[in-house]
């Protein structure tokens, strides 16, 4: 009997080890957080510059798709938001927080202020929290 509670608890230590290694193995890594801010930028910046209030008139008689344009700079923006995101490696998992934003465009267009908070693990990217130039303040 003494014998089967020690190889229950060696199984159930074996397990918790083996599910805790696949966790870590599995923590999406700087180049995953890349391509995933890329797409919750297109996101961001197709709402604020092809929206009603976002280019002046002037660019938008010259640009036809402000969307499609935006998405041609996907890898861009996460290159951006890459240069503006400190990593919490915490093994099982990771906390990127990002802000990005503040740079001129043009005179008179700056980029919009974004601070972003994301959880990493099990092979997934999660957006905590974000906020942008408005509920910050700017």
């Amino acid at each position: 009997m003494v014998f089967a509670r020690r190889s229950s608890w060696w199984a159930w230590l074996a397990a918790v080890a083996t599910a805790g290694a696949a966790l870590v193995w599995s923590n999406p890594g700087p180049a995953e957080f890349e391509a995933f801010a890329g797409e919750r930028l297109v996101d961001l910046a197709s709402g604020e510059l092809c929206g009603s209030q976002g280019l002046p008139m002037a660019i938008q008689l010259l640009v036809r798709d402000c969307p499609q344009l935006v998405r041609s700079q996907r890898a861009v923006l996460g290159a951006l938001a890459s240069r503006g995101t400190r990593r919490f490696n915490l093994g099982l998992f990771s906390l990127y927080v990002t802000e990005v934003g503040g740079q001129a465009l043009l005179p008179g267009l700056r980029v919009p202020h974004y601070r972003t908070l994301t959880l990493a693990g099990a092979g997934q990217l999660l957006l905590l929290a974000s906020s942008d130039s408005q509920e910050l303040g700017r």
